[in-house]
């Protein structure tokens, strides 16, 4: 990752900001955006734009990843919630892609890793809105890797199951919570930012140089076991 430039959205918490500090030490040059622009250049991307201040002229890799977490029975979540979902986790993305795409395709390699979730493989009740939305992103990913192959540019995505986020603050706040969320893993624990930092730092090296358009399934086993 040494001397790469990768611009990283949501680069302040969680996932987000553990993948930083790993990509930091590896001697990647980052370019930070966060909707609170805390320690990070203000952007939000529920917002129109075309273009996104203080980008390099040549980006190697771009990790999108903001996320909501909204569990409501389908029948309590309005034509709004299911918006703000998509705007956030699809749209989001789609802006900040084009407005990267340029910069993106004079790279010699380089890398997308955007974040789907467990529940689009794995039907969940109670969460229409949010695998509506990264169902929208697992499409994205697919389509955009065979659009952008000829460009040298691989396009990945990581499918977590619950991960120990303040984004799942409210999933996992107390101890009770926690015990029932390690039981539902087949693994018996739920994710931790560094789980998954580590799978979208490996999709962005030179390793993964022959993955592209893949749904990377990290969820202690929540999608395919039993």
């Amino acid at each position: 990752m040494n001397g790469k430039n990768i611009v990283l959205i949501g680069g302040n918490s969680g996932i987000g900001k553990e993948l930083a500090e790993a990509l930091k030490a590896k001697g990647a040059n980052l370019f930070l955006y966060s909707k609170s622009g805390e320690g990070t250049t203000a952007l939000d991307t529920t917002e129109d734009f075309s273009d996104i201040p203080g980008l390099p002229e040549v980006i190697d890799g771009l990790v999108y990843a903001p996320g909501t977490i909204n569990l409501k029975p389908f029948h309590r979540i309005s034509i709004s919630e299911f918006q703000q979902e998509l705007d956030i986790n699809f749209l989001g993305a789609v802006r900040v892609l084009q407005a990267c795409m340029k910069s993106l395709k004079k790279s010699e390699s380089a890398s997308v890793v955007l974040f789907s979730t467990v529940a689009v493989q794995t039907g969940m009740g109670f969460h229409a809105s949010i695998a509506a939305a990264k169902g929208a992103i697992e499409g994205l990913t697919r389509s955009l890797a065979a659009e952008w192959a000829p460009n040298n540019i691989r396009v990945n995505a990581i499918a977590p199951s619950l991960t120990d986020t303040p984004l799942a603050s409210a999933l996992l706040s107390s101890d009770d919570k926690r015990e029932a969320s390690n039981k539902r893993h087949p693994i018996g624990r739920f994710g931790t930012p560094a789980d998954i930092a580590k799978a979208a730092e490996y999709l962005l090296s030179d390793d993964a140089s022959w993955m592209t358009g893949q749904i990377l399934h990290l969820d202690g086993g929540m999608s395919n076991l039993k």
